[in-house]
């Protein structure tokens, strides 16, 4: 069982890694494209990516948390 929650610990900190890196630190995907640095909410794919990028914090969480006690 702990070996389990390790592969699916380590697999969900790499889609965790890859969500943050994917996330612009500037106004966000429009500004790539052209976009101005006013401020505007998220949409589209990007407010996916933000969403995809906190339920993979929580599953993080719960599976350290579920490693530790099984420990």
């Amino acid at each position: 069982m702990g070996m389990v929650l390790l592969v699916i610990q380590i697999i969900t900190a790499l889609l965790l890694v890859g969500s943050i890196l994917i996330q612009s630190s500037k106004g966000g995907l429009g500004t790539a494209f052209g976009g101005g640095g006013e401020f505007r909410t998220k949409r589209g794919a990007e407010q996916m990516i933000f969403r995809v990028t906190i339920v993979l914090a929580f599953v993080f969480l719960a599976v350290s948390i579920a490693n530790l006690l099984v420990r």
